[in-house]
């Protein structure tokens, strides 16, 4: 947010933020982009809407509606989130505009009889711009003399836009975004590809790394194969805007920058799709003459982002087939996935020695990704969401309720529990799992007390160690379980993180400060509060690797 808006929105390098999509919009029946999002307000507030809140309080200027409907009413046609939540419990005073469209899609929703209609349920929630669709220049002046619409929520509606625009700077000087000389000055300047390539290194995890696979040895010769190894578009991901493609190196050209022309046999060996099996000759033969093999597989940019939605999400057949036919060869795969969401691969994760998921990284992606190979770059990442092992393991998430009758690893057959018949019920990957070239020990977690009273804060210190081969970053993560509560709560909830670079050998004090705030939650009631009683505190690498302590707060 201040990266966008920074302290000044009238100084020519600052731009207004818009948070998107308000509101649940990642939440629709079946994962399809658009679809209906039913919940519980209970859900909505303890999940969906903090990030929004945070968002808000850290001075947002514009919120966009969703696409989506919620509980039976669209996004852009809901008084309870714009005007409700939004302005009054939240105080926001900036903007709201809708999605491209949104104001004109409430026809075919359901709960517009025509546009016109559709312009008055809008204004009347609290839209105050609609994005492209005319809705609002066609039909408010009709509407006004109806008295659909008041001029007080005309009025206001431009009031906050011309607000945000005069904030800018914008009544001074309408075009002081077009700059042709700044443009050719700061797009793709040393700098900012420079900080393209740490992003793109950062951002990377490391999920697997069986008998030190990586980083990849000098001198070593190594096989490239896969259908995204040679790739310049997909780099970038989907919905990258003005970004120039051509400019970028491909991993294969990054690879040969930084280990050699000589070192590399590049083999395409498939598509992304399809079934012409025609290079896995070749894919093989190079595999064969190499001493390891590095496979870029995963999803076209097209295959993410908006109106990109899959039912399943394994790895296409194809390369899977591949990855099969390299690794009967015998000789060590690193895997590196390129993908914009997580990808279940039961089947491909006994075939690697080594994985590493890069996303989408960017301009500079692929020479960060031939840093991290290398070891020039210890990998850092953690796993922003959970990888299930199979497509039917979804919704699977760290933050699941205990229910009434929790699996439990015990050895002895459970029938009567929550669980699947042939499938573990944990993920491939773990939120918050990533793993780096060195390791790193936790002491137990050291609270500052062990009864905490109401309104109070909690400290909570462990003793962090680098006890591998090279200097790394960790990420330590903060996780509490609150025992018992008017409603079932989560058994695990993250509440922060911190990021710490030691050296070999090197230990350092990590301390997290837990607060009312962080232990508040919506009660039964729907009042938003702590409750006294017992509580779990839990630190550590990875939400499945984790030390843990006890505390009680009381009143």
């Amino acid at each position: 947010m201040h990266g966008f808006q920074g302290t000044n929105l009238a100084s020519d390098t600052t731009v207004v933020a818009c948070v998107k999509h308000f509101a649940a919009y990642g939440a629709p029946e079946a994962g399809r982009d658009y679809n209906t999002v039913d919940m519980s307000e209970r859900k909505l507030r303890d999940v969906y809407l903090p990030p929004y809140k945070a968002a808000v309080d850290a001075g947002a200027g514009t919120v966009m509606t969703s696409f989506n409907d919620l509980n039976g009413v669209p996004a852009t046609a809901s008084h309870f989130l714009m005007t409700n939540i939004l302005r009054k419990e939240w105080g926001f005073n900036g903007f709201v505009v809708t999605d491209y469209t949104a104001i004109n899609e409430l026809v075919p929703h359901g709960i517009a009889k025509d546009e016109k209609d559709a312009a008055a349920l809008a204004m009347n929630a609290g839209v105050d711009m609609d994005m492209q669709g005319g809705t609002y220049s066609k039909y408010l002046k009709e509407l006004l003399k109806e008295g659909r619409v008041t001029q007080e929520e005309i009025d206001n509606a431009v009031r906050r836009v011309l607000r945000i625009k005069f904030r800018l700077g914008l009544f001074a000087d309408p075009y002081k975004y077009f700059s042709n000389k700044r443009e050719k000055k700061l797009t793709y300047s040393k700098y900012h590809m420079t900080l393209a390539r740490q992003m793109a290194r950062e951002s990377m995890v490391l999920l697997k790394n069986d008998k030190e696979t990586l980083p990849l040895k000098k001198g070593q010769r190594i096989a490239l194969i896969g259908p995204l190894a040679n790739s310049q578009r997909d780099l970038l991901g989907s919905w990258h805007a003005a970004g120039d493609w051509k400019i970028n190196k491909t991993v294969k050209e990054a690879m040969e920058d930084q280990f050699g022309r000589q070192n590399i046999r590049y083999a395409k060996g498939c598509d992304l799709r399809g079934d012409n099996r025609s290079g896995f000759a070749s894919a093989v033969s190079a595999a064969r003459r190499s001493d390891v093999v590095v496979m870029v597989l995963g999803e076209s940019a097209e295959w993410s982002g908006e109106a990109a939605s899959r039912a399943h999400i394994n790895l296409p057949h194809i390369q899977s087939e591949l990855l099969e036919a390299i690794h009967k060869t015998g000789k060590p795969v690193v895997v590196v996935l390129m993908s914009g969401r997580p990808l279940a691969l039961d089947k491909e994760v006994p075939m690697t020695d080594a994985m590493l998921e890069a996303w989408f990284p960017g301009t500079e992606g692929a020479p960060a990704l031939a840093d991290v190979l290398s070891g020039k770059y210890n990998p850092s990442g953690k796993l922003p969401m959970t990888f299930p092992r199979i497509t039917g393991q979804i919704p699977i998430y760290y933050s699941a309720k205990n229910t009434g009758r929790p699996y439990t690893k015990t050895g002895k057959e459970q029938k009567y529990r929550s669980r699947y018949l042939f499938t573990p019920n944990t993920p491939e990957f773990a939120f918050g799992h990533g793993l780096s070239y060195t390791t790193f020990s936790y002491t137990e977690p050291e609270l500052s007390t062990a009864k905490l009273a109401m309104g109070d804060t909690l400290h909570v210190s462990v003793n962090i160690t680098n006890t591998g081969k090279y200097d790394g970053t960790e990420v330590a993560q903060l996780y509490i379980r609150d025992m018992v509560g008017s409603v079932t709560r989560p058994v695990k909830e993250l509440k922060g993180f911190r990021r710490i670079f030691l050296k070999k050998g090197e230990s350092k004090t990590v301390t997290f400060d837990l607060t009312m705030n962080d232990l508040s939650f919506y009660r039964k009631d729907m009042t938003w509060g702590a409750e006294p009683g017992d509580f779990k505190v839990f630190v550590g690498g990875a939400s499945d690797d984790v030390k843990e302590a006890a505390f009680t707060l009381v009143k």
